[in-house]
Parts: structure tokens; sequence; C-alpha cells
């Protein structure tokens, strides 16, 4: 038995993607024609949520019944938890400011009010996924240290819902990491750019702790000088991962049809200049994998 490949794209509302997915009669809202033509997408603008210490931004009840309304039963939607959530401390104004400890940082109370919010997309939600910025020892003093907090966090919650995990600090990234999530019955996000290690080379370290749930971002490693080149304009490539691709590729057809994973890729325009061609290019590369 294999696992079951959701392709998307990160986040959809572009413009510049008239002509690739949408027609020039897609109105303002492009979601109900981009589920015609995939299966899943990232949902990331729920992401940015912490504006102070009494000030938690939670998903809109109208914006999630509309998205609810968009799409069919089957579509899946991979959706990033607030920051309010993952931050260890507030965002520094400036840098000679103090750090200012994040209340809601792995706050079981504020899950549960974020999952509540989800209620109409709940059935519709493939996986959560905690994305932690970079934590120096300023903010967290060990892994050890982090993976206490996680294990406090998730031993609270329901985990009915599959939840992966995406630390930011490759050191991380160990094999007391990943026997975590295995005993958790956690996934990983195997985030390919952002000074994070090569996805394929860390799949391999990796996959024996894998099972259930896991994801894909394909982010591209140079977000500033991807939107000097493009304009921001999403519909063409401009920094082709000519070999990279067949290796993720592989990595991708071990990971359903080898670990049988529930497995979301989704791919950035960042990381090649426009992600509906990058997952078009990879369609084909999985395609000649199976003759």
């Amino acid at each position: 038995m294999s696992g079951t490949l959701h392709i998307g794209t990160c986040s959809w509302k572009y413009e510049s993607w008239r002509g690739l997915v949408y027609s020039d009669q897609a109105g303002d809202n492009y979601l109900e024609e981009y589920a015609r033509r995939f299966s899943s997408v990232e949902v990331d603008q729920w992401f940015w949520s912490l504006f102070g210490a009494d000030k938690v931004v939670l998903p809109k009840p109208s914006v999630v019944q509309s998205y609810a309304d968009a799409v069919p039963k089957e579509f899946r939607f991979s959706i990033k938890v607030p920051n309010s959530l993952t931050l260890t401390h507030f965002y520094k104004k400036q840098k000679t400011d103090s750090l200012v400890e994040n209340p809601y940082f792995l706050s079981p109370t504020l899950f549960g009010d974020f999952w509540a919010s989800l209620g109409p997309l709940q059935s519709r939600v493939g996986v959560l996924a905690f994305q932690f910025e970079y934590l120096n020892k300023q903010k967290m003093n060990s892994q050890e240290e982090f993976l206490q907090a996680l294990s406090v966090f998730f031993d609270r919650i329901d985990k009915q819902i599959p939840i992966c995990l995406e630390p930011r600090n490759p050191n991380y990234l160990s094999d007391d990491y990943f026997g975590f999530l295995k005993e958790q019955g956690l996934g990983h996000v195997y985030a390919q750019g952002y000074y994070l290690p090569d996805i394929v080379e860390l799949y391999r370290k990796s996959h024996g702790f894998l099972s259930g749930t896991a994801m894909i971002r394909l982010l591209g490693p140079d977000r500033d000088g991807i939107e000097k080149r493009t304009g921001k304009s999403w519909d063409r490539i401009v920094a082709p991962k000519d070999r990279e691709l067949p290796l993720i590729s592989r990595m991708v057809k071990h990971m359903v049809d080898d670990k049988e994973l529930d497995l979301y890729l989704n791919v950035n325009n960042h990381y090649e200049g426009s992600a509906p061609i990058t997952i078009e290019r990879l369609e084909e590369l999985l395609a000649a994998d199976e003759t």
C-alpha cells in the first residue's frame, strides 16, 4: 500500500498566474479555480498573528468559510499555525531593544482557540505546520530545552490532526529530534532553502524515523535576489534547479511508495521563479519515474 502525494503551491493569490493557473475571467478570489488544477495549497496568511502582548489575531470566520466553500471536499489545506505559538520572543523593532518573552509561546489554550477558529475548514485540513525561527542561545539554550518545551505542549493538546515541525536550527535536526518526532507521532517539514541542510541528504539520514505525515517545502536560497530578477511577476523560470529536481523527485517517490507517507509537497515562487511551472517539471519527472 502506498502513501498519498498532495502537490500544491505556497499561497495562490498571484495575478501573474493568469494563463498558467487562472483564466482571464477569474475573479479576485482565485481559490475555486486553483482547486481545479491542484489538490492542496499552503496557507501562510494566518502565521502573522502576534502584534503585542494583548493582541493575537486569529482567522476571521468569514474568510475561513469562504475558503471552505471554494474547494471540493477532497481538497486539502496545509496551514502554518500562528507565529504567536512558535515565537519564543517578540520581534525586535530595533537591534538594540531587549528581548521580550512571548507569553503565548506553545500555549495549548491558544492552539485550541486557533483550531476552533478553523471550524468549517477542519475536515479539509491535511496538516498543520509549526514553523520556528532560528533560535540563538538568547532565545533557546539548547536543543534539549527546545524538545522539552515541545514535549510539554504536545502532551496537552489533541493531536488528531497531523502536525509537522519546521525548526530553522540546522544543529537541531539530529537523531534526538527525529526520535522525538517518532515518539510523539509528529512529522517533519523538509524545507529546501533558508540556510538549512539539503533535504535529500537530510532525508537519507532521517527516513528511518518517519511514519504518518511529512511535508516538503521548496523555498529557494535567495528570496530578495529572485524577486529582483522576476520583478515579482511569477510566470517564468529564472533560476532552474535542473540537477536538484530529479533528486527531489526520487525522494518524493521513496517517501510515498516505500515509506507510505501522506506527503504534502508545497512549492514557492521563490524556488525557481514560478511555482506552477516548477510543479509541471516535477510532475513530468515523477511520471517518468513510473515508466
